[in-house]
């Protein structure tokens, strides 16, 4: 467990943290006082809250996961991608604004930048943001060219009667993708008393409000039909879903394997769970809400009510914690794939442990024994 708890902090007693050193592998770039190119995205940080600094990240890219895997990028082409990545850092009363123009574009702007010195190699793993390579302070900055703002976005935005949570929700059902929410809500473009919002919040809090009204929205469809299996596998992250007939539940399991990125000796299995309302923030971080949120926007696409049930093994070959994105996206997979169909609670379970290769987090599970021995309205 030392691995999970530490993050590359050095706990260990090693001169360097293995995982960071192979990410220092592949930063290719020159330390530099000054970049000229593409912006992305930007990024809030969360310490010293709310008095936080923040920057645009820096890199010729989309900083939009679903073009990686649509590219057919592998986690070494990644790695590499993000190790070149700079995040600029300021006072958000400089450069605030230009930071709010790149994040409301649909297209990545241009910018031209100068650090007071060269930027350096700074790197902190913590599971949720995907990580970056390089960071500098930002001394000037300026933005070449105007953003391309969409039509929704910019109605929602520049609607400031509307709570945050009301604004993202809206949004998601306009067609609006959950990494452009993100953006905007970390630039604090959304609700009526706007602030900057730290980046590793607003991705889980998009994913949690927007599953949130999901919620609400299949709680009024009729329950599935059969008992169905799902599974799918990004980077070395395995999910696999059992969906059973009922109104909304949802537990998560999460499995690491001996000797993966964040387990040493042992396996570590984190479980946690939900009705309608979720209570406190679950000990599985940001990959509970990603994952639900996938889960939700299926049901919501089949039009049906369902019970849930998601296990994630991480592999060995998951070797850098690239984000909570990851989870997102294998369990979108997973959601689009075609399901099995089981005729018993028992069947899907057998199915699942095949699929994830084991059989230990079972006894970890407290939807299924209730599942087996509680009767409803949708068991006659």
């Amino acid at each position: 467990m030392q691995c999970a708890e530490c993050k590359g902090k050095g706990m260990c007693g090693l001169p360097r943290c293995p995982i960071i050193s192979r990410f220092h592998a592949q930063a290719a770039v020159k330390p530099a006082i000054s970049y000229q190119g593409s912006s992305p995205s930007v990024f809030i940080g969360s310490y010293g809250y709310p008095d936080v600094r923040g920057g645009p990240l820096l890199i010729n890219d989309s900083d939009n996961p679903p073009d990686w895997i649509r590219n057919n990028l592998g986690m070494e082409e990644i790695v590499n991608l993000r190790a070149r990545t700079i995040r600029g850092s300021a006072g958000l009363h400089r450069i605030g604004g230009d930071l709010q123009e790149i994040a409301l574009s649909s297209y990545p702007l241009d910018v031209d930048v100068y650090f007071e010195k060269a930027v350096a190699f700074s790197l902190n793993f913590d599971g949720t943001v995907a990580p970056v390579g390089f960071s500098g302070t930002v001394k000037t900055m300026d933005l070449i060219g105007s953003a391309t703002v969409g039509r929704v976005v910019d109605r929602i935005t520049s609607d400031t009667d509307i709570v945050a949570t009301d604004a993202a929700i809206a949004l998601n059902r306009d067609g609006v993708d959950v990494y452009q929410i993100t953006k905007l809500m970390t630039a604090g473009l959304l609700g009526k008393r706007r602030k900057f919002v730290p980046t590793r919040w607003a991705i889980t809090a998009v994913d949690d409000t927007i599953s949130n009204g999901l919620k609400q929205e299949i709680a009024r469809f009729a329950p599935l039909g059969e008992i169905q299996v799902f599974s799918g596998e990004l980077y070395g992250n395995r999910m696999v879903t059992i969906l059973l007939p009922g109104d909304w539940k949802y537990e998560m399991i999460e499995i690491w394997g001996k000797q993966t990125l964040w387990a040493g000796d042992d396996e570590v299995i984190v479980q946690d769970r939900e009705g309608m309302k979720k209570h406190g923030y679950s000990p599985i971080s940001g990959a509970y809400y990603s994952a639900r949120l996938a889960v939700c926007e299926y049901l919501k696409s089949i039009r049906r009510s369902a019970r849930a049930v998601v296990v994630r093994t991480v592999s060995s070959d998951y070797w850098a914690p690239l984000g909570t994105w990851v989870i997102r996206e294998a369990a979108r997979k997973a959601m689009s794939s075609p399901p099995i169909s089981c005729e018993s609670l028992d069947m899907a379970v057998a199915r699942a442990v095949a699929l994830t290769g084991s059989g230990t987090w079972v006894p970890h599970s407290t939807l299924i024994p209730e599942l087996r021995t509680q009767r409803t309205i949708f068991s006659f």
